[in-house]
């Protein structure tokens, strides 16, 4: 597959470049066709920014292509040609049932060679690279070049299992890891392109983070899964059915949410205006709540990590820290230097002895411990002595970094 106008890139910087007239650029790429009608998916990526797209076929034939539908956020898009007769297509394969140690083989256009097969095994599930908010890819063995984002990834009955996206290398060529979009996630979003051009996705209104294993001692949990809420947002569906800051959600419409990924994937999947119930646990209590889910519009966000900038400091800090934090009163003073607005309360962190075992720093404003807000040093060490004397091995605390709220866990025990 070519095109014209684009600019280089895409997850394995997989796009063949030429020169060409008055200044144009082609990119190669590859792709498969679903439908006997001409409908072709690829990566998002190979196509971005095209002013052309041109599809070859196995025989040579090549024929212009008309862009349906894109989706940046799991690096799809669907193409449509006209042809005189029905073209060849495949199958999607349930890729559920696909598993680790599984023989696989990728076909695409490495290099712009032309089709070209490689075979592997899976080697790897439910991988996140960090290219976006719903990564779960399969991990593969089978070597994955420049040029072979967009092709078919098969099982050994022929039906396409993934499609061929990325590959992590050091040296641009292929080490025997690459990366494909599962098929029960990409046909369901190619589904959507294909009637709509676009992807509705559900929406929550969370701020969500990891549960570590502190946290999980913190909040009483058994081992560290779950998603832990971090902010609620203002007329969402969450503030709708009562969620607060600092549940933790254990499952979603019966289904364990055991990372930040299971939770986000399974909102994103749910239709606007399905309601779903959540198993949350919220002091030391397990409860359902039944949740409306809404659409998720260009403007939101569903569920995303906290940001981890920030810094600044303050003067007037306690002599004796509380486990290693040096705190300081959230004065007008601290105020105007780390430009803090009157809706915050808490207490300043101003400094950390090397021995500090927790994700604060400098800057962070202490609204919560356990329970209880604070608002002085005083009230910080009330609540840690209280906990230690209660056998608690982690204290949960909420913090203000700039403006962006987030839980951490203060470890009290070696």
């Amino acid at each position: 597959m070519g095109r014209n106008g684009g600019p280089n890139g895409g997850p394995d910087g997989d796009q063949d470049q030429d020169q060409g007239p008055r200044g144009k650029t082609g990119a190669l790429g590859s792709g498969f066709i679903i439908d006997p009608a001409g409908y072709v998916v690829t990566n998002n990526h190979v196509i971005d920014g095209a002013s052309e797209i041109t599809v070859t076929l196995q025989d040579g034939t090549a024929m212009p292509a008309k862009l349906i539908g894109r989706d940046a956020k799991t690096d799809l898009a669907l193409l449509k040609v006209k042809s005189d007769k029905p073209l060849p297509s495949v199958d999607w394969a349930d890729s559920d049932k696909t598993r680790v140690g599984d023989w696989v083989m990728a076909v695409g256009n490495p290099f712009g060679l032309g089709g070209t097969v490689t075979k592997g095994i899976v080697s790897a599930r439910g991988r996140d690279i960090h290219s976006g908010p719903y990564d779960d890819y399969f991990q593969l063995d089978a070597a994955i070049n420049r040029g072979n984002s967009g092709g078919p990834t098969f099982d050994l009955s022929g039906h396409v299992i993934g499609i061929n996206t990325a590959i992590y290398s050091p040296n641009g060529g292929s080490v025997g890891i690459g990366f494909a979009i599962p098929s029960n996630l990409a046909k369901e979003v190619v589904a959507q392109l294909k009637d709509s051009g676009k992807v509705e996705r559900g929406w929550l209104g969370v701020k969500i983070q990891e549960v570590t294993p502190d946290i999980a001692d913190s909040v009483g949990l058994p081992g560290a899964k779950g998603a832990l809420v971090a902010e609620v947002t203002a007329d969402s569906p969450a503030q709708r059915a009562g969620l607060h800051q600092g549940d933790v959600v254990l499952t979603y419409a019966g289904k364990p949410v055991n990372n930040l990924r299971d939770l986000t994937r399974n909102v994103a999947e749910t239709k606007a205006g399905d309601t779903v119930e959540l198993k949350i646990l919220r002091d030391g209590r397990e409860k359902t709540v039944p949740v409306r889910i809404d659409r998720l519009s260009e403007q939101q966000q569903m569920a995303s990590a906290d940001s981890d900038t920030g810094k600044g400091s303050a003067e007037h800090e306690e002599v004796a820290p509380v486990k290693g934090l040096k705190l300081a009163p959230l004065d007008r003073a601290a105020r105007k230097r780390l430009g803090i607005g009157e809706e915050v309360q808490g207490v300043v962190v101003t400094g950390l002895s090397s021995s500090v075992d927790v994700p604060v720093r400098p800057g962070d404003v202490i609204e919560r411990v356990g329970d209880a807000e604070v608002k002085s040093p005083a009230d910080v060490r009330r609540q840690v002595t209280e906990a230690e004397k209660n056998g608690q091995k982690a204290l949960l605390m909420l913090i203000n970094r700039q403006g962006n709220e987030s839980f951490v866990a203060l470890k009290l025990k070696a």
